[in-house]
């Protein structure tokens, strides 16, 4: 007789007999530039903790006070009873990081992509994305009834043939990733920007792997391109630079935010973020303003990490991001190189198909602001020592 479970398990066999099955490893420590896993210590390169304020102190003293003063949970949507004042100061205080008109909060960036399309879009309009966009605009796109154009990675020339056969759509909207998670690539938004204004069409920059510090301010690409009063639409996270805990936002025109206010299903059918999310949201605001140093470590962090593996003959994806892919091909022998390193004291990931294309299997490392100089040093160290096991291990 027929079962799911069957099919299921069958399925589940095939993930693993491919190498592409994902364990996860539990921490034993709060999240960091050092963790703990089963007891071991390691030096954690795999985090989204760019500034390194998972666990600062002003962060975790804002989340107690909050939790003191605001309560634990909204227990609602936020057009029913679930706004405070925090959340309203949150949205002022983004809009004004960022260079816009209005903000509006989600439960993650995932919702804040997964709202935007269908409220905006219908059968009469066309959106162009970029093809290594994130999985949540992906999935945010299927939900709109628009015509659908997917241009090469930063590929200026394709997008604006796409923008000329869209030419008739009543609304046009290029979406692109500000970051390129997989790689570490920045969009070129300036040129964005310009072929959209050429065609009249609306731009929106999912900006989560940039937001806090990128751009003199940290105000991510739009600020770093020089372009935020071109970009009609922002979204981002607070689950990574900005603390790493949860929580999304658009940030835009005053009428684009105030439409999804009224129309956009995760917005309205979604609990309201937690207090105490809030209220780190905004220390992790004032530690970005107040400590430009942090920005500079990340950045010389990345610099030194990037030198002293090309001096040592890793293939590393070019750029200046603290996202710095180290490219190994096979997806086996990443995964392999990942357990070694994690053995030397190193916590990585890594990546293959699906994720990154067949053959560019990779050890995607990120740096924080939170590593200092001797842990870079030791993080190059344990690639060579990890490199040289799997020599030994081939022979």
């Amino acid at each position: 007789m027929y079962t799911i479970a069957d099919d299921v398990r069958a399925e589940l066999a095939e993930i693993r007999a491919a190498g592409l099955y994902k364990d996860e490893r539990v921490l034993d420590s709060p999240q960091s530039a050092r963790v703990s896993v089963g007891g071991a210590e390691l030096l954690n390169f795999c985090a989204n903790n760019y500034l390194g304020l998972a666990d600062h102190p002003a962060l975790l003293a804002a989340a107690e006070e909050a939790l003191a003063k605001w309560g634990f949970g909204m227990a609602s949507v936020r057009f029913i009873c679930g706004t405070q004042a925090p959340h309203k100061e949150l949205e002022r205080r983004l809009s004004r990081f960022l260079g816009t008109d209005d903000t509006i909060l989600y439960s993650s960036c995932f919702d804040a992509n997964g709202g935007v399309f269908e409220t905006l879009l219908d059968d009469r309009d066309a959106v162009i994305s970029d093809e290594l966009n994130h999985a949540s605009i992906i999935d945010g796109i299927r939900l709109s009834k628009a015509r659908r154009g997917r241009y090469r990675n930063r590929d200026m020339a394709d997008l604006e043939r796409l923008l000329q056969e869209n030419a008739d759509a009543r609304r046009k909207l290029v979406v692109t990733d500000g970051v390129f998670s997989m790689d570490g690539y920045l969009a070129p938004l300036d040129e964005i920007c310009a072929l959209a204004e050429k065609y009249g069409a609306l731009v929106m920059v999912d900006d989560s792997h940039a937001v806090g510090f990128t751009g003199p301010t940290g105000a991510g690409t739009p600020d770093l391109f020089g372009v935020s009063d071109r970009v009609d639409v922002v979204t981002g996270t607070l689950g990574k630079a900005l603390g790493g805990a949860s929580g999304g936002y658009v940030s835009g025109r005053a009428e684009i935010v105030e439409l999804l206010r009224q129309r956009s299903r995760p917005y309205l059918f979604s609990n309201s973020l937690a207090p105490s999310i809030v209220a780190a949201s905004l220390a992790a605001l004032d530690l970005v303003a107040a400590q430009p140093e942090l920005r500079k470590r990340l950045r010389d962090n990345s610099a030194l990490f990037r030198r002293r593996m090309a001096e040592e003959g890793f293939d590393l994806l070019p750029g200046e991001h603290p996202i710095i892919p180290v490219m190994i091909g096979d997806a086996a022998e990443a995964a392999q190189m990942a357990d070694l390193l994690l053995a030397e004291g190193v916590y990585v990931i890594g990546f293959s198909y699906p994720v990154v294309p067949v053959g560019k299997a990779r050890i995607r490392t990120q740096m924080s602001a939170a590593h200092r100089t001797d842990d870079v040093e030791r993080a190059v160290s344990a690639f060579v020592a990890a490199r040289e096991r799997m020599g030994t291990i081939a022979q």
